[in-house]
């Protein structure tokens, strides 16, 4: 069968070449009733546009980078939280005939802002979402802004000027944790902080912090453990925290890989989750889910904040429109690693 052009689609539709250009173009100044026209005949043909020739048109590439850290270089990684990234951006790339490049690199590297300029200038995306923590590298941030493509922030941890950054409440949501956990009897709450230079998830440890001080409780230092976002940072920080002379009967993790990773541990040492011990996590990952008992955390809006950061890159009017600084909350997940304690 001969591929349907757009000729074809514009005499079925009834318009011109241009409107039907304008309509596959996602460009503005259509009516919603020949948008709906032309996409029926769109559906009815088959037509595939031809996008090497619509990208010279236009000078655009049609094409999002999405730039991460890169989990393999952590002991005993999870990708979880990326794949919920992939999933909102691919979910607005698809809906508006981008493709999305997947870019991951490590975040301790020296060389990384060398990289991300050379992916510019060999890609030409028509934009990048940086996520955390590298959207907290303020250097790094400045330079890419520097190209003038449009950059958008994904959980930067501080408004950087100049920028398009969007977050969850971390520092709000993560006392709403702690809070919960003492509202069910536990008296003794560990925390098991990310990386320090992640600044979102810093703000989660100042949320722990918030909430002893609403209930009045003191901050104990050995109750705090630093981990590197990763399962094997979790299962140190059981090891330590279930160790100590009088142990927590609830330890809550800035993400729900280290969560992980303090189950795990709890259960070598013979703890029965959660009657022995009840486990917080933070960002509902997949995992969080599967892993039995299911783990109670905080559902990060990860997949939500992708989608609406590659939004932001296709549609320079909504940019124009919106605040810089954006603000999807994120909710409590009760599930069967939490209970009162015995």
């Amino acid at each position: 069968m001969q591929r349907a052009t757009l000729e074809d689609v514009a005499t079925l539709a009834g318009v011109s070449i241009k409107t039907v250009s304008r309509v596959v173009n996602r460009e503005p100044n259509v009516s919603p009733s020949t948008m709906e026209r032309v996409s029926k005949a769109i559906k009815s043909l088959n037509y595939q546009p031809n996008l090497s020739a619509r990208n010279l048109a236009s000078q655009r590439s049609h094409l999002i980078a999405l730039v991460y850290d890169d989990p393999s270089t952590y002991q005993m990684a999870s990708a979880g939280y990326i794949l919920e990234m992939q999933e909102g951006a691919l979910r607005a790339c698809k809906n508006n005939h981008y493709d999305l490049l997947i870019h991951p690199c490590n975040y301790r590297s020296d060389n990384i802002k060398q990289e991300l300029i050379s992916l510019v200038q060999q890609v030409r995306p028509d934009g990048i979402i940086l996520a955390a923590p590298i959207s907290g590298k303020s250097g790094v941030v400045k330079s890419l802004l520097a190209t003038e493509i449009p950059i958008i922030l994904l959980s930067p941890g501080k408004k950087l000027s100049g920028s398009y950054s969007i977050a969850t409440n971390d520092l709000e949501i993560s006392s709403t944790m702690t809070l919960y956990l003492a509202s069910i009897g536990h008296e003794s709450i560990a925390f098991v902080a990310g990386n320090s230079s992640h600044r979102a998830v810093s703000n989660r440890l100042l949320g722990y912090k918030k909430a002893l001080e609403t209930l009045k409780r003191p901050f104990v230092k050995n109750h705090v453990f630093h981990g590197d976002n990763s399962v094997g940072s979790g299962e140190e920080a059981a090891r330590n925290l279930l160790g100590l002379k009088s142990p927590p009967t609830a330890i809550f993790a800035a993400n729900d890989d280290m969560a992980i990773g303090v189950m795990r541990q709890a259960r070598i040492l013979g703890l029965t989750i959660p009657d022995d011990l009840s486990i917080a996590g933070f960002d509902d990952i997949t995992l969080a889910r599967l892993v039995s008992p299911t783990l109670t955390t905080v559902r990060q809006p990860l997949a939500a904040m992708a989608e609406r950061a590659a939004q932001l890159i296709m549609d320079e009017k909504l940019r124009r429109e919106c605040p810089e600084l954006q603000i999807v909350p994120a909710e409590l997940q009760i599930r069967e690693s939490t209970r009162r304690p015995n």
